[in-house]
């Protein structure tokens, strides 16, 4: 990687981003009679800024919440299908087999967008509705013809389309046949669910992420099990199987894979005719040390290499980061360079909140989120001397 691309990553880990501005439109939301507007407000962002002379307005939102028709014209199966039709894995017993039915009503959604301004839109594309059953099936029509249309009605409003390839969402059909992010099979898989929508859709789609928050995928579904595939050890929650000591660096291990191979494909077969970029958008959480001592100084960096670091220094550097191998050794797998040579084009952020961090490597923690060995030995807090870290705003 180039030296000013290094030097830019390296001042990306040392500083918080700073967003120039963002507006909740909470007047104008709370006003509208529109299920995706309301939805757009409860469930995503809407968010302005200007950086290196872009101004962006940007609305992102996930399958699993949106789109609906989770079986229509020929879609397959996704582990979040599953997992929302499992009983006790949603209090309230709802799924997303409507959402706000985003598929159906699409061009109304993007006349809304762009009565709102909006000129990006980032969405990811159901990957069981393009193969419902992966590289183990045909690809299904009806699934192509429906974000064809998407794109070409949001390019008709100027809007860009900004696409992620899966949002957490898998086809069952690779859970059931090898456990999905656990087996590295699904390497192949992914790179082919890829080349499928570079070939069509690349012509139009400027900006590819491979991945949407694989950190978050990987912790929730392999450590908590509050995502599917709901795996977990008895100590970390409420699962029928799993080892949240083991299994999220595995999970981890074959998105990074997945990541690079998917980079590589397009690098070498399409980016030089499609012009366009890609990369991956890891959530994205500031700690700062809760005081001034050097164990938690250290604990604040462990909690970062824990998080975001744990996916963006192998795909820079070429290996996990320093913290992590010093407190897992054996437990993290190990890259080759040529698996991570070609990196990405950029990253994608996204910043929800920030917590203190406090050491609980060389100091004794009472149980809480962070403290055990497979999330850093830190205890995260968002509250230092009864007052919270910032202002809760533009959150329901």
């Amino acid at each position: 990687m180039a030296n000013g691309h290094r030097l830019r990553y390296r001042i990306m880990r040392a500083k918080a981003f700073v967003v120039r501005s963002i507006e909740c439109l909470l007047d104008l939301v709370k006003h509208q009679s529109s299920d995706f507007l309301r939805l757009a407000f409860h469930y995503t962002y809407l968010v302005k800024f200007r950086f290196e002379n872009l101004d962006v307005s940007i609305l992102k939102e996930s399958i699993s919440k949106f789109e609906g028709a989770y079986l229509a014209d020929g879609k397959g199966l996704s582990n979040w299908d599953t997992f929302t039709h499992t009983p006790g894995n949603i209090a309230d017993d709802s799924n997303g087999d409507i959402a706000v039915d985003h598929y159906h009503l699409y061009l109304k959604d993007v006349e809304l967008m762009e009565y709102l301004g909006i000129n990006t839109y980032r969405f990811s594309i159901s990957w069981a509705r393009v193969l419902p059953k992966g590289r183990f099936g045909n690809v299904n029509i009806a699934g192509i013809k429906h974000y064809d249309d998407l794109i070409d009605a949001l390019i008709g409003k100027g809007i860009q389309p900004f696409v992620s390839l899966t949002h957490y969402d898998i086809p069952q059909e690779l859970e059931d046949r090898y456990g999905g992010w656990l087996s590295p099979q699904i390497q192949k898989d992914f790179t082919y669910y890829a080349s499928i929508c570079f070939k069509y859709y690349g012509n139009r789609v400027k900006y590819w992420v491979t991945l949407n928050e694989p950190n978050v995928a990987a912790i929730r579904g392999y450590r908590s099990g509050m995502y599917p595939p709901a795996r977990c050890s008895d100590s970390f929650g409420n699962c029928s199987s799993g080892d949240s000591e083991r299994e999220p660096f595995i999970a981890a291990h074959n998105m990074i894979l997945s990541h690079s191979a998917t980079v590589s494909l397009y690098r070498a077969k399409y980016q030089g005719k499609q012009k366009g970029n890609i990369g991956i958008a890891v959530n994205a959480v500031w700690y700062e040390p809760i005081s001034n001592s050097s164990q938690d100084k250290l604990a604040a960096q462990r909690a970062l290499s824990f998080y975001m670091n744990w996916f963006l220094d192998p795909i820079i550097f070429g290996h996990y980061p320093e913290e992590m191998k010093n407190v897992l050794g054996s437990l993290l797998p190990e890259f080759s360079y040529d698996h991570l040579k070609n990196g990405l084009d950029f990253i994608g952020i996204n910043h929800y909140t920030s917590f203190y961090a406090k050491d609980c490597l060389y100091s004794k923690c009472v149980e809480g989120p962070g403290v055990t060995k497979t999330e850093g030995y830190y205890l995260r807090t968002a509250v230092k001397n009864n007052i919270p870290i910032g202002e809760s705003v533009c959150y329901p």
